[in-house]
């Protein structure tokens, strides 16, 4: 049987299409990710423009000549809305004209919910524990949309707290990095850290209450977008390639990669380097991309504001997010 989602970020539109297979595994038919910015210009007054619709329509006109491609019913397409759907005075009108158009059905979920599917995505992935530990670390999972960041707190068995914060890369970036051409100055550096200490006191005060008590390190995790483009970054510098699929001896392809390490020092680099560049010397830097060329830029002084705020040493990375969270969610139901 053949499965579809659809996560409908607020910069990036994502379609996911698996078959399942005998023994209860999953083959990727088809996955694709297509810029839509539905937040561009509109997030934090709380409004998808008339502009942001225009290219949601595109992607999604797009995305359902893929369905009728594969023979699957948009009907029974699990589409979802996030952040910047979440929070429209326009919602109603948005998801309409959607399904008129379309014919996809979006079903918005709240903060909690997006962090639920997020977590179960990242712990498909193996992550949260790459080393295989009897007694692995507490991982501090943290998806960085363009509306919202999501923050999970827990080990592999277990989610000790979670939360959604409407901090994401599409709102930092209009709040504190406008001009996008240029560099971003040392100031709204200082300003966005100011901004993040009293917005993520929740985070700060169930680290403080959680963490201490399991005895274990502390490690981030982070999921997808602006991870997946570090993780690029790393292997571009370390290796002179993109990570990829693994050739075996018997000529065989390994199964794709989800979980991977990113040193320390290795964000630091790119962050140094993401910090004191343009638009245009960020595009040429080896892994990047044309759809996180800006929006990195306050990712990365968050993900910066989390490692030292509470002292992590160790980055996981997990290419699974909401889709592929969804996607056990229906086969553990």
């Amino acid at each position: 049987m053949k499965q579809a989602v659809i996560d409908l970020g607020t910069n990036t539109f994502h379609l996911m299409i698996v078959e399942e297979q005998p023994g209860g595994s999953r083959q990727t038919l088809f996955r694709e990710s297509r810029p839509a910015k539905i937040g561009k210009g509109g997030i934090n007054q709380n409004h998808i423009t008339d502009e942001a619709i225009d290219r949601a329509l595109g992607v999604l006109t797009y995305f359902r000549s893929v369905l009728d491609q594969f023979s699957i019913d948009p009907v029974t397409v699990r589409a979802f809305g996030t952040s910047a759907i979440r929070v429209a005075a326009n919602q109603a009108q948005f998801i309409e004209r959607v399904r008129a158009e379309t014919g996809i059905q979006i079903q918005v979920i709240s903060g909690d919910e997006e962090a639920a599917y997020i977590y179960a995505g990242v712990r498909s992935s193996g992550a949260m524990n790459l080393h295989n530990d009897p007694n692995p670390p507490v991982s501090l999972i943290m998806d960085i949309g363009g509306g919202s960041v999501e923050f999970i707190l827990g080990t592999p068995d277990r989610i000790f707290w979670k939360q959604s914060f409407e901090i994401g890369g599409q709102r930092l970036l209009e709040r504190f990095m406008p001009n996008s051409q240029n560099a971003i100055s040392l100031a709204a550096v200082e300003r966005m850290n100011d901004f993040f200490r009293e917005k993520l006191l929740p985070l700060t005060n169930a680290i403080h209450q959680y963490a201490p008590t399991t005895g274990r390190p502390l490690q981030l995790v982070g999921s997808s977008g602006t991870f997946d483009t570090l993780v690029d970054m790393h292997y571009m510098h370390e290796r002179g390639h993109l990570p990829g699929p693994v050739r075996r001896s018997d000529g065989t392809t390994a199964p794709e990669q989800a979980a991977f390490a990113l040193p320390v020092s290795e964000f630091y680099r790119a962050y140094d380097l993401l910090l004191t560049r343009n638009h245009d010397e960020r595009m040429a830097l080896p892994g990047m991309i044309e759809l996180r060329v800006d929006m990195i830029v306050v990712a990365v002084c968050l993900i910066d504001f989390v490692l030292t705020t509470f002292g992590i040493q160790t980055i996981m990375v997990s290419t699974y997010a909401l889709k592929e969270g969804v996607l056990t969610a229906n086969s553990d139901q």
